[in-house]
């Protein structure tokens, strides 16, 4: 791997990010609708697929992270000093936030259950025991998985620069650690809580290593319009987005057939296919995002404030699609009206999160300490890059 201190400026990662903080946030959305609440619906199969199409949303945040890391970090000293730098950064703008946010969401689960009572010791246990598995609320794993990756990373960049020739193996061998960990589970270990360990993306972050690698080759193929491609280029296109619809409908009925027949089938087919739709979606919503931000400037400069403030939508969004659920009342679940009520809740939650996480960092003192870095003053997305982009939603802040 090579590079300089200063990297191309990226702004259309911060579309990217939208695009997964969208697929989050439907997955959240539907969650109840595509377990039980919702299973003799005449809609079921849009609940199933709006709860498993967008289940790429928290593995691709996570090849972002890798990328934009190695991305950024490629061409410089790996001393003291960028060591320093770069943990005292994920401390503030990473794990703190982590921390108010796994305490806040343990006691308003609390609150919700009506176990508010319980002994403080048991209080204390409870919350470090979710803080120690990213386990507090079901969201939080996300960043749990990514401090477990900055703790490697020092180590991961120094080897590569040691011996650049491993970058062409990272996939296969990321492939290679996170399908041992999963079989390793499955027979063995049977944690309960297996998606808070970062082997189970393991694959996520190689990917996103070996795209920071290749970029200066990448990007071509990534910025073309598909009437300037080259006819491998388009062929390229063509697989890459065939075989990722083709994966996600497998996907998708895998689980509807299970869920509304129960036809269940061996539990390392879903882990298969949700791996090769995830890494497939890292690739196509990468391809997406440069497109967009070269054509759609209106919609463009939208997404990317979204995906400036994803990180903090991301923290923020569980607790508006909470309170919510609450106001369901007798909606029947068979009715097209619960339908509408469920899909309501994307735009709703991802919205007041939005101009919550707005209000924080403009009016609180010491808000990237509780939502992450702070984002920039808004603009439209620039028609040519110029410098440098932290990851605002998968990494933590500015470099």
């Amino acid at each position: 791997m090579s590079g300089t201190d200063r990297r191309e400026r990226l702004p259309e990662l911060n579309l990217f990010r939208a695009f997964a903080i969208l697929g989050v946030v439907h997955v959240h959305a539907s969650s109840y609708a595509a377990g039980v609440q919702a299973s003799e619906s005449p809609y079921y199969y849009f609940f199933n697929w709006m709860n498993i199409f967008f289940k790429f949303g928290t593995p691709c945040f996570i090849f972002l992270s890798s990328f934009v890391l190695f991305y950024n970090y490629a061409g410089r000293p790996v001393n003291r000093g960028l060591i320093f730098g770069f943990y005292r950064k994920r401390l503030l703008y990473i794990v703190m936030p982590y921390l108010v946010a796994s305490v806040c969401y343990y006691f308003v689960n609390q609150g919700f259950n009506g176990d508010l009572s319980l002994p403080v010791g048991t209080h204390l246990a409870k919350l470090a025991a979710g803080v120690a598995t990213g386990t507090a609320y079901t969201h939080l794993y996300f960043v749990f998985i990514n401090v477990q990756f900055y703790l490697l990373f020092p180590l991961v960049l120094l080897l590569l620069k040691r011996f650049p020739g491993l970058a062409p193996w990272a996939v296969p061998l990321g492939l290679a650690i996170e399908w041992g960990f999963a079989l390793w589970n499955k027979y063995d270990l049977q944690l309960e809580d297996k998606a808070s360990y970062a082997p189970t993306y393991m694959s996520y972050y190689m990917l996103g290593l070996c795209a920071a690698a290749y970029f200066d080759r990448l990007k071509p193929w990534l910025a073309r319009g598909l009437r300037s491609q080259t006819a491998r280029q388009r062929g390229a296109t063509a697989v890459l987005w065939g075989c990722w619809l083709a994966a996600a409908f497998v996907h998708v009925q895998l689980y509807h057939n299970g869920r509304a027949y129960g036809i269940w089938v061996d539990s390392l087919w879903y882990e298969l296919l949700w791996n090769v739709h995830s890494l497939l979606s890292a690739l196509v919503l990468l391809q997406a995002a440069f497109r967009l931000g070269r054509r759609a400037k209106p919609a463009a400069a939208f997404l990317s404030r979204m995906g400036e403030l994803s990180f903090a939508i991301y923290l923020l969004h569980p607790v508006f699609l909470l309170a919510y659920r609450r106001f369901r009342y007798s909606i029947p679940p068979e009715s097209l009206t619960y339908l509408v009520w469920v899909w309501a809740g994307v735009p709703v939650c991802l919205f007041l999160a939005w101009l919550t996480a707005a209000g924080v960092f403009r009016w609180v003192p010491g808000a990237p300490l509780l939502l992450g870095s702070r984002p920039g003053p808004a603009r439209a997305a620039p028609a040519r890059p110029a410098e440098p982009a932290g990851p605002k939603a998968a990494g933590s802040g500015r470099f």
